[in-house]
């Protein structure tokens, strides 16, 4: 057990302890993914047999991580290692006909979701438009992961919207039945179910798995905290780990009072706090403890580190925000020879929106930069063509995936046609298949066929090639001859790695399994070629990481903390959570900029500072300046334009963005400008615009 050498006192408790429930609060850094992989290797070597072993992660990323770090102190085992969904997605399969499904059950994205939502608004003349289906979509999942039943939904729900939700739910759930499918809420909702109604089935997991170990336990929602509930009642091993300062989710139902109240629904529960952290400086560390101990409910925990030494937070207030970001680059400019590697730096913001202005000035400055999140590949539209095939050929009664395809490529079915096919296949209570009597309707019945009797004798890496091919998808983009049109055509052979990974890593060409990993395939990194760039991303994408030199931007009242926070029963305490995430992810350095004003969605507005600066204690604080450089002062107007009535026909000025041209014409407030780039029309008191 050369493994259990690596820790501290406190890893180390946590890592043996005995029988029972045990929280163990870990702070940011402290390596609560060290003490999980610790812990599951100690039981198996202490006897316990490791297929009695279940480790529930809320990301595909940290069960992979998880299972290596594991591989790497003793080998490979049968211990279950995954996400709350995977292990939803094994107790579905191998209880489907209790749960009312079929072994070949398809899995709904949110796109499918939508296309459902879609078609039944239009059935009963719902207007979308007054409706939106992504917010119907939305209730939906929230009424499923709450575990509200029909009967408690009727009498709660009595506004016209909340009604109207009602009578779409009730549609929608009839439609995923016949189509013999499930979303991705049900993952969960249906194991929680098998488990309440059908005690010999909980029982049987029980017994499969005595020892339960639970990451991040702040971020469950009710459906995930009462299947860990069910599961750990008997024989209540349940050991869990997390930190309600990072819980920050509460827009995905998670609920930090899980922790609260783990000792109130466990009374021997046993608490281990995990307080050293092995990231960043202790003045970093200082700055978060003193953020988050102004929150009104909370655990104690205060991050310490053995990095004594260490920069002051750097405090810079801008005139507007374009002028923040060039702070901000000077300063990654400046310390890229320190860090030798544009990887080292990240610049995080509260919204999405406050990521134009910083990619257009990067873009300026020409350094490289990535967008963590957005879409992945497997969001892609002809990618998600391609898996319609897949599910349809899977599951024939998939009548979501079927309208997606049936007219891609285009075949003349339309919308009308289908709807006709659908009709018939419930009054004659017989397939869709069967239902299709046009020419061009049997000609893609016959495909289908084609490519299924194709499948039962070939890979599923050549069936990739045979669907694209016989699909019409290949001649589709190749007529089309365009960049975008070659772009999707390689995203549809890229594919093909996928396939050939799984069936190197399982030996499997089963569709089923293949089409299970591909649901839960999480869009967790958008594509991007740069090796070497800064990172742009919004505070919430942030928890998990960690960057040498931290800027965050847009520090203002009603920015971040966010105006809708304000409003909010415990808003501000989760910004406040939100606040310590982004602190805490600085190994060496921190910014925190803010500015005067500036333009987000196209209007301008004058901001506070945010109160969480005030909350930092000030001797941590370096305001103002940047080694021995001085920021500019909110008040100094004068770095703009101090004379701009003075201009005159002739007068030589300098353009922040055109550089420096001559005034040809006055014309009240406006200049015309020879430039070498042409003449410009220009505000002459912007601040852009300086005489020289």
């Amino acid at each position: 057990m050369k493994y259990l050498d690596t820790l501290n006192e406190m890893q180390l408790t946590a890592v043996k302890h005995g029988e029972g429930p045990c929280l163990v609060m870990a702070g940011a850094g402290s390596g609560k993914t060290k003490v999980l992989t610790s812990r599951i290797a100690y039981l198996i070597e202490s006897g316990v047999p490791d297929y009695n072993i279940l480790a529930i992660t809320f990301t595909n990323k940290a069960a992979k991580e998880m299972k290596e770090r594991l591989a790497g102190v003793i080998g490979q085992t049968r211990a279950f290692i995954g996400t709350f969904h995977s292990f939803g997605l094994k107790v579905i399969r191998e209880n489907s006909q209790e749960v009312g499904l079929t072994k070949n059950f398809t899995i709904l994205d949110a796109d499918d979701q939508a296309s459902i939502i879609k078609k039944i608004l239009k059935e009963k003349n719902i207007d979308s438009k007054k409706f939106s289906p992504n917010y119907i979509r939305s209730r939906i999942s929230f009424l499923k992961n709450e575990m509200v039943s029909f009967e408690e939904i009727k009498k709660t729900m009595n506004t016209p919207v909340d009604k109207i939700v009602v009578e779409v739910f009730k549609s929608y759930e009839e439609t995923l039945n016949r189509s013999n499918a499930v979303d991705f809420d049900d993952l969960l909702l249906k194991p929680v179910r098998l488990f309440q109604e059908n005690p010999e089935a909980l029982n049987h997991y029980q017994d499969h798995y005595p020892y339960i170990l639970v990451d991040e336990y702040q971020d469950t929602n009710p459906v995930q905290y009462k299947l860990t509930r069910l599961l750990g009642s008997r024989d209540e091993n349940l050991f869990v780990v997390g930190d309600m300062n990072q819980s920050i989710y509460s827009f995905r139902q998670a609920d930090y009072r899980n922790i609260l109240n783990f000792e109130k629904d466990f009374k021997n529960a046993v608490v281990i706090k995990l307080e050293q952290n092995y990231r960043s400086t202790q003045i970093i560390l200082d700055a978060a403890n003193s953020v988050i101990k102004n929150n009104t409910e909370k655990k104690d925990l205060k991050l310490w580190s053995d990095r004594k030494t260490g920069a002051l937070v750097n405090y810079m207030r801008a005139y507007d925000g374009i002028h923040e970001i060039k702070l901000v680059v000077d300063e990654i400019q400046s310390k890229i020879l320190d860090y030798k590697s544009y990887n080292s730096f990240a610049i995080l913001y509260r919204t999405n929106a406050q990521s134009r202005q910083i990619e257009e000035t990067l873009l300026t400055a020409n350094v490289p930069y990535r967008i963590y999140g957005g879409f992945s590949y497997i969001n892609r539209k002809e990618i998600k063509d391609l898996i319609a095939y897949l599910k349809i050929l899977n599951n024939p009664d998939d009548v979501v995936s079927l309208r997606r395809i049936i007219n891609v490529p285009k075949r003349g079915i339309g919308d009308v046609a289908m709807n006709k096919i659908e009709a018939n296949s419930l009054l004659r209570s017989t397939s869709l298949f069967d239902c299709m009597e046009s020419k061009k309707e049997i000609e893609f019945r016959d495909l289908i066929f084609k490519l299924r009797e194709f499948m039962e004798e070939h890979t599923l890496t050549e069936l990739i090639d045979e669907i694209v091919d016989e699909s019409g998808m290949r001649a589709m983009y190749e007529a089309e001859n365009t960049l975008e049109s070659g772009l999707r055509l390689d995203n549809l052979m890229e594919f093909k790695s996928l396939t050939a990974a799984f069936e190197d890593r399982t030996g499997s060409v089963n569709l089923n399994d293949f089409l299970g990993e591909i649901g839960l395939m999480s869009d967790a990194d958008k594509d991007n070629n740069v090796a070497d760039a800064v990172t742009l991303m919004t505070l919430h994408s942030a928890k998990g990481l960690e960057f040498d030199v931290v800027f965050l931007v847009g520090m203002e009242e009603g920015l971040f903390p966010h105006a809708n926070a304000m409003l909010e029963e415990g808003g501000m305490d989760e910004e406040r959570r939100l606040c310590y995430v982004g602190i805490t992810r600085a190994r060496d350095m921190l910014y925190i900029t803010n500015a005067k004003r500036r333009m987000l969605y196209g209007k301008e507005t004058a901001n506070m500072p945010s109160r969480f600066i005030n909350e930092i204690d000030n001797s941590l604080i370096e305001r103002n300046t940047v080694g021995e450089r001085e920021v500019v002062q909110v008040s100094s107007e004068k770095y703009y334009n101090e004379n701009s009535d003075d201009f005159k026909l002739g007068d030589l000025i300098d353009h922040e963005i055109f550089g420096h041209g001559v005034i040809i014409n006055i014309s009240g407030d406006l200049i015309d400008v020879a430039f070498k780039t042409g003449v410009k029309k220009v505000k002459k008191n912007h601040k852009s615009v300086k005489k020289l």
